[in-house]
């Protein structure tokens, strides 16, 4: 199976091809749960060092494991360490030794079954966008318990720290929003660094230019050029929430699923990630759907509680 196609593919459907994978081995529904999990565990933390781990030997991958667990868990990192290498070997024997392409594990014959009826509620169920619908998400917004003070945190820091020159406030704002909002990043100091680099970002924030969130989030680290792009919208947002509205992999679904349901826009799935035109395609949704009374940020807000109730990762 080819690497290079797997990192290009969306993560739930890589991980739908691991499991056919896993069921081909006969092995236990237990069994499957746990190694999939492991297998993905550094995927969830980082997946920059997911690809690597898989790509390199197991003494790079145990040392790459070894640092995310040390970082991200309470327990003892040299017990756990073991458990989670070995599931990366068994990826590993899925990516390489794998007796499937990827069209067939991903052929109609081979998906796992889904009743006819299932996947029409499912569906059905995802409510039509609507200014009466954002409204109710919004309500829902206020309620949660960690989110809406998480985002005073970061207006008020934000606020105090509105320029990009400084490299001390710059880590501030980068280590803060990557802790609070999961951006994967490991390592802040080179992201900071590069932001500070970037020409007249002040004046391009401020301006809006949509330009910048493509510079932000295309970041060399150790000779290895990284895209940090839901990290980047964020950044840019929070300095200047009208104009940069937030891209995330929820967002993404939902746009996908509403594209297809109702066609309120023609856009390729790689379009999305291209900031200037994620804008013009949010553009679209919100004329077609009539959400134009709403701020960026109540939009925002909207699309990520939607899509992480009906399109969990």
């Amino acid at each position: 199976m080819n690497i290079e196609a797997l990192k290009q593919m969306d993560f739930d459907k890589i991980r739908k091809l691991y499991l056919v994978f896993l069921k081909s081995k006969n092995l236990s529904s237990n069994t499957i749960k746990t190694a999939c999990s492991g297998a993905f565990y550094l995927r969830r933390k980082n997946p920059d060092l997911f690809w690597k781990a898989v790509e390199s030997n197991d003494g790079i991958a145990r040392d790459v494991l070894l640092d995310v667990l040390r970082q991200k868990t309470t327990g003892n990192a040299e017990k756990l360490v073991n458990s989670y290498l070995s599931h990366i070997r068994l990826f590993r024997l899925f990516v390489t030794n794998g007796n499937k392409t990827t069209s067939d594990y991903t052929s109609e014959s081979t998906m796992p079954p889904k009743h006819e009826s299932q996947r029409k509620t499912s569906e059905n169920s995802v409510p039509t966008p609507s200014s009466k619908q954002v409204k109710i998400y919004l309500d829902r917004w206020k309620n949660l318990d960690r989110y809406p003070d998480q985002e005073e945190a970061l207006n008020k820091l934000f606020t105090q720290c509105p320029h990009n020159k400084d490299i001390k406030d710059i880590l501030l704002k980068v280590a803060t929003l990557n802790t609070f909002y999961s951006t994967s990043i490991f390592s802040v100091y080179p992201v900071a660094k590069h932001i500070r680099s970037l020409k007249n970002i002040d004046e391009r924030l401020e301006k809006g230019d949509e330009t910048l969130v493509n510079n932000i989030k295309q970041i060399t680290i150790n000779e290895k050029q990284i895209t940090f792009y839901s990290f980047a919208s964020k950044y840019c947002s929070h300095h200047n929430p009208q104009d940069y509205p937030i891209y995330d992999s929820y967002v993404g679904k939902v746009l996908r699923y509403f594209r297809k349901k109702d066609k309120f826009s023609k856009f390729k799935n790689d379009d999305l990630k291209d900031y200037v035109s994620f804008k013009v395609i949010l553009k679209d949704f919100i004329t077609y759907y009539e959400l134009s009374d709403y701020e960026p940020k109540q939009v925002d807000r909207y699309l990520w509680q939607l899509g992480k109730e009906y399109f969990p990762n």
